[in-house]
């Protein structure tokens, strides 16, 4: 098998915020609708997820999404791309945020699985 070719293969794309106080469920439900929005039926998109750390990170929230490509990220968000895309309103709910971008090109794979 020949060596893995970066950035040809898939990209996760990693939105991590520490939240202030208090607004742990709002900023989830934003997850759930408007970040979702913001990838849902995007060219080169192939889905996302998000979720809560769990202590002592509990005040951290990640939303990653998955694209086929870094071309097909760089369509989405345009010359911005490196930066953390905030909509509207989410900057009253967070104290910091990054954005990372991963090459998945080789060694990762998952299995869904139904819930227990």
């Amino acid at each position: 098998m020949g060596a893995a070719q970066p950035n040809k293969g898939p990209v996760l794309r990693l939105f991590q915020v520490k939240i202030k106080e208090g607004h742990a469920e709002t900023l989830m439900r934003k997850f759930a609708t408007t970040s979702a929005d913001v990838v849902r039926h995007e060219p080169g998109n192939a889905g996302y997820f998000f979720g809560r750390g769990l202590a002592p990170d509990e005040s951290y929230l990640v939303f990653a999404s998955l694209w086929d490509n870094i071309e097909s990220v760089k369509q989405r968000f345009g010359d911005t791309w490196q930066q953390s895309f905030l909509p509207e309103g989410y900057d009253d709910l967070i104290e910091e945020y990054s954005v990372r971008h991963i090459d998945l090109n080789s060694g990762w794979r998952v299995s869904p699985r139904e819930p227990a």
